[in-house]
């Protein structure tokens, strides 16, 4: 890549493959990243920020890459999106009924997922894999169905009693963690959930929760050449150049010999890319 890429960041995509393969959108751009490992590349932040929504500059970005307005109007950016057991859909007072029934009101998983520790977490149908592969986690177990998103937060909830519900995301980057055998330890967790999953039957519906004891597990490999031993993480707010050789990707973040980068905490901030 000879010419330098200018626009405004977004979230990596990625691809489930062997090895995941991440695309970086630039703007309209949308720059393979694979090929770039164990080059030097450079990310040059112009000082501008538009929100992904509305397209407006602002000057600071909320709730990844939305404007103060934005944030406070937007149904995806309530705090229930990271409370889902808070979800007051059924209260009448959603900012967005109509986001919610495309969003919320459809079936959702309650996973287990090796991000170099045992994690409990919850998606939409249509995000297996890729939300283990955002998370950077190595491998993935879909372990109940439900349909909203409120019920799987609420079983979410429940399972986080024994289990982690975040990554430490130091320890991700160091290296990854030892394999699991995931399907052994939804076995274990199993019988902590049945006084839960019965009274949420009784409120919801006999078919608003499924067990999925005959579900596959997913095995993820990133495309590292070398984790970090010490982990110096790169902020766009304190150091507008970021730059360095990529050795490698995990989760949402870009792998440098000169520190790490968040590149989804900084959506919509206005950089130049040269590679």
């Amino acid at each position: 890549m000879s010419s330098t890429i200018k626009g405004t960041l977004s979230k990596m995509l990625a691809s489930h493959h062997e090895v995941i393969d991440y695309h970086l959108p630039v703007g309209e751009h949308r720059i393979h990243l694979n090929p770039l490992i164990g080059k030097p590349i450079s990310m040059l932040h112009t000082g501008n920020i538009f929100c992904c929504h509305c397209g407006k500059k602002t000057k600071k970005s909320y709730s990844q890459g939305h404007c103060f307005v934005c944030m406070k109007k937007l149904a995806s950016c309530d705090m229930c999106i990271m409370k889902p057991e808070t979800c007051h859909y059924a209260e009448g007072t959603c900012r967005e009924p109509e986001w919610a029934e495309s969003n919320c009101m459809v079936d959702h998983y309650v996973y287990l997922s090796n991000t170099s520790s045992l994690k409990v977490g919850i998606t939409r149908h249509t995000q297996i894999p890729t939300r283990w592969i955002d998370q950077g986690a190595t491998q993935g177990l879909p372990v109940i169905k439900v349909k909203t998103r409120q019920l799987s937060g609420l079983i979410e909830v429940e399972l986080a009693r024994h289990i982690a519900d975040k990554t430490n995301w130091r320890t991700l980057l160091k290296g990854d963690g030892k394999d699991m055998n995931l399907q052994q330890k939804w076995h274990e967790l199993e019988p902590f959930l049945d006084e839960k999953i019965a009274e949420l039957k009784a409120k919801y519906g006999d078919d608003s929760i499924a067990k999925l004891n005959d579900a596959d597990s997913y095995q993820l490999h990133y495309p590292v050449e070398k984790h970090p031993e010490k982990i110096i993480s790169h902020n766009f707010d304190k150091n507008q150049l970021v730059n360095g050789v990529l050795q490698g990707i995990k989760g949402q973040y870009l792998l440098l010999d000169t520190g790490v980068i968040n590149i989804r905490k900084f959506t919509s901030y206005e950089i130049e890319f040269d590679a």
